[in-house]
């Protein structure tokens, strides 16, 4: 009884940093003439599948550090990916010569600091920190 107790207490801990991202903004620049973008857009730019904005515009995108909740919620519900399986999937295509993953930015601040002052780069964000330096193009529930 006390093994499955503690399994328990550690599956709780463990998924309580997801529970608390109550939303994700994806943000651009506040100049960028994107109104909004559909999931599949968003997931198709983060798995280097194309390297534009729907308008043609280069786009980079910007990854929280790995490990953020943020990540983790923006992962598995916009590339439908773990994080074992987002990294394993970036492994192949790196080890392949077929794509360079994201940059890593930091936290929020960071990629909200990195968006902000960069026309062509794309990220996410807790919504609660979205302000005026950003504009959000989606976001996940």
């Amino acid at each position: 009884m006390k093994k499955w107790l503690g399994s328990l207490i550690a599956v709780a801990a463990l998924s309580l940093p997801a529970l608390c991202v109550a939303e994700v903004a994806v943000i651009v620049h506040p100049s960028s003439a994107i109104a909004s973008m559909s999931e599949d857009e968003i997931a198709r730019l983060f798995l280097g599948k194309t390297k534009s904005f729907p308008g043609g515009a280069q786009a980079v995108p910007i990854n929280q550090n790995e490990g953020s909740a943020v990540r983790e919620k923006f992962n598995e519900t916009v590339c439908k990916k773990n994080a074992s399986q987002y990294k394993a999937y970036w492994s192949q295509l790196v080890f392949t010569g077929k794509g360079t993953p994201p940059k890593d930015g930091g936290d929020d601040a960071g990629v909200k600091a990195l968006v902000a002052a960069n026309t062509n780069m794309i990220g996410y964000v807790d919504a609660s920190v979205v302000d005026a330096s950003v504009k959000v193009v989606f976001k996940v529930p």
